[in-house]
């Protein structure tokens, strides 16, 4: 029996038509500098607690890039670290700001009531919110996002802290995940990635 040698042309032209439809898929994808997630997190979607006592839920935030962290107020360095590093990013970004929101979700919500997190969120920025809800409606979130937090254990006085996940999770204005920064993130990057988001140069 011959080699069937028709089967490399035709194999050849086969890998050639991949490689140009994978070639077009990625020139399509926004020049992204931090972690691309789009297509690899859930959306956007939550039935929370504002700081002013409003029940929310992801839904309205549409139409706001937003910015999603984990963390609670009586941490005693990455979460002040990280929302002020975010203020900055907001006052970089000029009127755009406006735009976006800084959704920091507790997971300390047995101090952490609407008030404090009112409080504590607007220190920092004005586009901030703070969220709380039941300790199983924060789990049910932080597993949606594949983030993590475990309450250590407490001191004779009754205080604790609560060990957590640090990313900083970027939705577009549909609500879907796009980008994924952690703390020590350079500056130029996160307003390179929320410029492409709030010009809409990126939105699908």
């Amino acid at each position: 029996m011959k080699p069937r040698h028709w089967l490399r042309p035709a194999l050849l032209l086969l890998l050639l038509a991949v490689g140009l439809l994978l070639g077009g898929c990625q020139h399509d994808q926004p020049p992204f500098r931090l972690t691309n997630i789009s297509g690899h997190m859930p959306d956007l979607d939550f039935k929370l607690t504002d700081d002013n006592g409003k029940a929310v839920t992801g839904a309205d935030y549409r139409g706001k890039v937003v910015l999603l962290y984990f963390g609670y107020t009586h941490c005693p360095d990455v979460c002040p670290l990280t929302l002020a590093q975010l203020h900055v990013v907001m006052q970089r970004l000029g009127p755009l700001a406006d735009d976006a929101r800084i959704l920091f979700v507790s997971v300390d919500p047995a101090r952490d009531t609407p008030a404090i997190m009112h409080a504590y969120v607007n220190a920092f920025d004005p586009r901030a919110v703070g969220l709380v809800g039941s300790a199983r409606a924060v789990e049910t979130l932080s597993k949606r996002y594949r983030s993590a937090f475990t309450r250590e254990p407490g001191d004779a006085d009754g205080n604790y802290e609560v060990s957590h996940s640090s990313a900083i999770y970027v939705f577009d204005r549909e609500g879907h995940a796009r980008v994924l920064a952690t703390p020590s993130a350079s500056h130029d990057d996160l307003v390179h990635d929320l410029h492409l988001l709030l010009d809409n140069g990126a939105d699908r």
